[in-house]
This record gives structure tokens, C-alpha cells and sequence, in this order.
């Protein structure tokens, strides 16, 4: 699978290589610019491109404005931001048209190697990866109506779901059965007034709702 990197820093970004060529990614180009990220995209068509949130020359939003436009020209591509802090309006932003294949973690996540593969395989296999202090922070500051619906254990659900985890991996943290997860993953569902659709496009629009966007 080819991947793509963007990471100003010269250590972060040879040590992001470094793991993805480790776990089996091509690493087709490592820049360090968001110019020189849409340049590599364009030119390698990698499945997946690991991004920083802030680079030059401005270190405000370069990255991540590079990533939303790879979203809208290159669908396919999946893409996982890294940041130094919590900037919930770009997991929203990221987030607000389409949650396949796409993540938002700290950077202090990537010294956790297995967490940091753990997630970036996810996000290549078209899921979701959003770093817990992003979804607790969302959580407290989107907590609105009709979430104020939602009991504590099925808001606990959703932060999971928001997250990315299966159901499996849902009951497997909240030490539930995969049925009382599937119970209240369909309670969410009802009380945020979703439509009735297929499973996976009802997961979408309650992360979405979560996240403050639907």
C-alpha cells in the first residue's frame, strides 16, 4: 500500500517513515510542506497520507486545508492528521462530509507505536480514528440536544463509535456483551431520529450528530 507523509519536522518525519515501511507501507514521497503534499498526491496516487495539521509557512491550518481538498479531488485517498494539540474545527471540518477513511490523532499518540499502527490501519482499511482527548472534548463542548437524550453508558457508546471502534472492540472496553452494545447503539439511533437506512450510513449520521455537524 503506498503512503504518503507530510511532517515539517525533519525527526517526526523520518521516523513516520520508518514505521510505515515497517509494518509493510510503500512510503512514496515524505515532504514537509502542504505544496509539496498535493504535488505527491497528484503524482503517486497513494492510498493513504499521513499529515500534519499545522506546517509552513504560516503553521496555522496548511495541512489540513491540503487535506480537505485531497478529500474532495482524490475520494480514495485515506488520511490521517496528526496534531501537537486538541483543534476539535478541524476534526469537524475533516469529518463533516465523509467519516471512511479518516483520523485525527495527538501527536504524542505516535510514540505508541501499536496504537499509532493500530489507527493508521483502521483509517487505511476505510474506518474511522479519532484520538480520545479529540472526542472527550467535542463531548463536552457539543453536548446539546438531542444528545442530552442519550443515558451516560449509551454517550459512552457513541464516544466509542465517534472513535472508530467495532461493536466488538465497544463491548470489549465497556466489558458488555455484543448484544447490549447492539441495543444501545440502535437506542442512539432512535433517539437522535435517524432514518431508517443500512447500518453503516446510520453509524455515519450519529457520529456525525455527535460531532455537531448533522
Amino acid at each position: 500500500m503506498r503512503a504518503v507523509i507530510a511532517e515539517d519536522s525533519v525527526l517526526l518525519r523520518v521516523g513516520l517513515v520508518k514505521v510505515l515501511e515497517a509494518v509493510g507501507y510503500e512510503v512514496v514521497a515524505a515532504v514537509g510542506d502542504a505544496e509539496a503534499l498535493l504535488a505527491a498526491v497528484e503524482e503517486h496516487q497513494p492510498q493513504v497520507v499521513v499529515t500534519d495539521v499545522r506546517m509552513p509557512p504560516s503553521f496555522t491550518d496548511e495541512g489540513v486545508r491540503a487535506a480537505l481538498l485531497i478529500r474532495r479531488q482524490w475520494p480514495q485517498v485515506a488520511m490521517l492528521l496528526l496534531s501537537q494539540y486538541v483543534e476539535e474545527r478541524y476534526a469537524a471540518d475533516l469529518l463533516s462530509s465523509n467519516t471512511s477513511g479518516v483520523g485525527y490523532l495527538l501527536k504524542e499518540r505516535v510514540a505508541n507505536v501499536d496504537d499509532f499502527v493500530d489507527a493508521l490501519q483502521r483509517v487505511a482499511a476505510g474506518g474511522t480514528a479519532l484520538d480520545p482527548e479529540v472526542v472527550a472534548q467535542l463531548l463536552v463542548r457539543r453536548h446539546r440536544d438531542p444528545l442530552e437524550k442519550l443515558t451516560p453508558r449509551e454517550r459512552d457508546v457513541l464516544k466509542l463509535m465517534a472513535e472508530g471502534h467495532s461493536n466488538a472492540a465497544i463491548a470489549e472496553a465497556l466489558v458488555v456483551s455484543d448484544s447490549a452494545v447492539a441495543k444501545h447503539i440502535s437506542s442512539i439511533f432512535t433517539k437522535l431520529d435517524l432514518p431508517a437506512a443500512d447500518a453503516t450510513h446510520r453509524r455515519v449520521l450519529a457520529v456525525l450528530r455527535f460531532l455537531g455537524e448533522g
